[in-house]
């Protein structure tokens, strides 16, 4: 608002003020006024930016409106009369011809604008704002910009020499358009405080928190309205933040640790999955140390059938390590019962064979969800490449019988149900000699281990088997585990290959290192495809 000494000239109806304006606001800053806006009398030459010639009108306290012209380029104004029958109550301001790369600016653009940038002056003033948009032909109402995530309660009390701050805080997922900015009575300074060389570390620049601070005593830099003068004011803006802070650093810290728990738990699970489907492509014989197919075969009495459908759901289920499975039949849901066919597995995939022997191989056929499918399936069993004799073609389990020359024996099985066809090959190598007995291991297996991190500095060793708890401790702090935890992919395959390493030598117990290497090149060969 700016008043002028002036002299009023009144011509043709018009009356033309020409002097020196003298600033209203800055007056009033000057006798000890607080809480001002626009006192650097911005916001009227900002149309500049927008059109040629703004009109502004209001109704005066005689009830009677009045118009204020201005013009691009001319610091001066107009003011007059405007006749009409009836004063309307409010503002309106007009500003035409719109400028060329204006004409882009939609009504539903100015609301994203108004909603932020007045968010708490909206809500504190309670006034309704309404966007005409004519050309789009729809109206928006601008409602203050929501928060998302948690707000945050219990937050230390900002307090200064100079005043109280209002702070806004909102535990978010982590994410770049996660800011938290700085109000000056209600209306945005700072987008990000993060710009603010001072405010340039966590928790702000964490990504984890939306919403604002509202710090009424801070100085605008002059002629703008997103600048803030570095003077004593901000000093104290400065120190009284620190506890704020503190607890925010405190609170992210709490949400980085349960969401680093939850993505082992899905990292766990990712890793038995894996470590079952391995299973199923590895002969049974060699890796037995997780004794899920002998408690599975006591628990499911029946015919072989009976017995594979459980050693195949024993191994695909997700359950935790150790997990007794129940001795008697519970009730299926409906939701248990298998669906169509899907895909086909062949369990062992890969085996070795001793030239003159036998070796049993079944499918397993499965839904989308990985349950098995018994009914309707029909099975043809072939050898693609090698030579060898199949006992049981149409079978779910074939007989291969091994000639008495090695080689490698390439089989396919295909899987129909009704109009659904499904194959999967397995590879049987026919040799003379066979690697040499897995040794006895020291305590009995109890399924598949679980992991948990022990942040060891400056120790070398990065995994170790915990028998009496029956878990893998993985070092945390080695140089090795820190490199692939910057990636989510990367750290999963690090901590598979720490549980192959682990297994393999619970597993095979007495043989060289040789034989040993190629056990878990081959353990991690298989389950890394189903990672």
């Amino acid at each position: 608002m700016t008043a002028r000494a002036c002299r009023a000239t009144l011509t043709g109806g018009r009356i033309f003020v020409t002097s020196r304006p003298i600033s209203i606001k800055r007056s009033l800053k000057a006798d000890g006024a607080s809480g001002l806006q626009g006192e650097f009398g911005i916001g009227l030459l900002s149309f500049w930016t927008l059109g040629d010639e703004l009109t502004m009108t209001s109704t005066g306290a005689d009830q009677r409106p009045y118009q204020m012209v201005m013009r691009k380029g001319d610091p001066g104004y107009e003011m007059m009369p405007r006749r009409a029958l009836f004063a309307d109550a409010g503002t309106e301001v007009r500003i035409a011809p719109l400028l060329d790369g204006i004409r882009t600016l939609s009504g539903e653009k100015i609301q994203w604008y108004l909603a932020a940038e007045l968010r708490d002056r909206i809500r504190q003033s309670a006034i309704r704002i309404n966007v005409v948009d004519k050309l789009a032909r729809k109206q928006y109402v601008v409602e203050p910009r929501q928060y998302a995530g948690r707000l945050l309660h219990r937050l230390p009390a900002v307090r200064t020499a100079l005043g109280d701050l209002y702070a806004e805080i909102y535990l978010n997922e982590p994410s770049d358009s996660n800011r938290v900015a700085l109000f000056r009575h209600g209306t945005r300074v700072i987008e990000d405080l993060v710009l603010l060389d001072d405010f340039a570390h966590p928790p702000w620049s964490t990504r984890y928190l939306q919403g604002h601070i509202d710090a009424p005593f801070v100085n605008l830099t002059p002629g703008t309205r997103s600048g803030v003068v570095h003077d004593s004011a901000y000093a104290a803006l400065c120190v009284g933040l620190q506890p704020l802070e503190r607890k925010l650093n405190e609170v992210i810290d709490e949400q980085r640790r349960a969401e680093e728990e939850q993505t082992s738990l899905v990292l766990l699970r990712a890793i038995q999955r894996a470590f079952r489907e391995a299973l199923l492509a590895l002969p049974a014989e060699e890796y037995d140390w997780f004794d899920i197919r002998a408690r599975a075969l006591r628990s499911i009495p029946g015919d072989s059938v009976d017995r594979a459908a459980a050693t195949a759901s024993a191994l695909t289920e997700d359950a935790f390590e150790g997990a007794v499975e129940p001795a008697e039949d519970r009730q299926r849901q409906f939701f248990e019962f298998p669906g169509p066919l899907f895909s086909v597995t062949i369990s062992p995939a890969s085996s070795v064979v001793r030239i003159g022997d036998k070796k049993e191989l079944r499918a397993l056929p499965r839904d989308q969800s990985r349950r098995q499918v018994v009914q309707d399936i029909e099975f043809r069993w072939q050898i693609m490449e090698g030579v060898g004799t199949l006992e049981g073609p149409h079978n779910q389990a074939v007989m291969f019988l091994a000639w008495q020359e090695p080689g490698l024996t390439r089989l396919k099985v295909t899987v129909s149900q009704r109009d659904v066809v499904c194959e999967a090959e397995a590879l049987i190598t026919v040799t003379h000699e066979l690697l040499a007995q897995i040794g006895a291991t020291a305590v009995s297996s109890h399924g598949l281990p679980g992991y948990t991190f022990e942040r060891a500095l400056g120790e070398l060793w990065r995994s170790k088997f915990d028998a009496a708890r029956n878990i893998i401790v993985v070092n945390s702090g080695h140089r090795d585990f820190v490199y692939a935890s910057r990636n989510k992919s990367l750290k999963l395959r690090y901590l598979v290959r720490l549980y192959a390493k682990e297994l393999v030598l619970r597993n095979f117990v007495g043989l060289p290192a040789d034989q040993l290497l190629e056990r878990m090149v081959e353990l991690s060969l298989r389950t890394e495809e189903h990672l």
